[in-house]
């Protein structure tokens, strides 16, 4: 399987002429170091090819699992997804993006080459939840009279507005936090 996705991405793959500039972060912690070989040694395993750019770890990303750099090709990596099992089909999915940028082939979400690459080698689809979102609060609570309830971050003028569901009266229960 491995010579199956090396020929698809160097089946249209050009030369260039530019020099590509190598990422001069340096790399210190253990974890960096253990993250870089993961993926050099996933990228050898599922797609035949090295990975000669920099992986590094960045903790400002909350909801995505990874992210690639198009100037610089390297890969950026949700601390969080760490320690999951399915990190591994993170990697695949930024070193599809990687490959295939390289490769001159479509490399966004969108494009049908990366599509088929990411089924071929067993990428995720999508980054795994980690529960890093923001929970809104909604301290206004409402029923109407016919029973439906209603939470709302801002507060509704009941003598104006109306239950959508079945146009029923509006009344306030409870207000959180005030």
């Amino acid at each position: 399987m491995t010579t199956r996705v090396s020929n698809f991405l160097k089946k249209k793959a050009t030369q260039s002429t530019k020099q590509q500039k190598p990422w001069m972060k340096r790399i210190g912690t253990p974890e960096q170091l253990a993250l870089q070989k993961q993926v050099e040694q996933v990228s050898l395993s599922a797609f035949g090819l090295p990975f000669k750019h920099q992986a590094v770890f960045n903790a400002r990303l909350q909801t995505t699992g990874g992210r690639y750099h198009l100037s610089d090709h390297h890969l950026d990596f949700n601390p969080k997804m760490a320690d999951r099992d399915d990190f591994e089909q993170v990697i695949k999915h930024e070193l599809c993006h990687y490959h295939l940028h390289l490769a001159k082939r479509g490399y966004r979400h969108v494009d049908q080459d990366f599509k088929i690459l990411l089924k071929r080698v067993g990428g995720s689809r999508y980054a795994p939840d980690v529960g890093a979102r923001r929970q809104v609060a909604k301290p206004y609570h409402y029923v109407c009279e016919n029973g439906h309830p209603f939470d709302r971050v801002r507060a509704v003028n009941v003598s104006r507005y109306r239950c959508g569901r079945c146009r029923g009266r509006l009344f306030l229960v409870r207000q959180d936090g005030k």
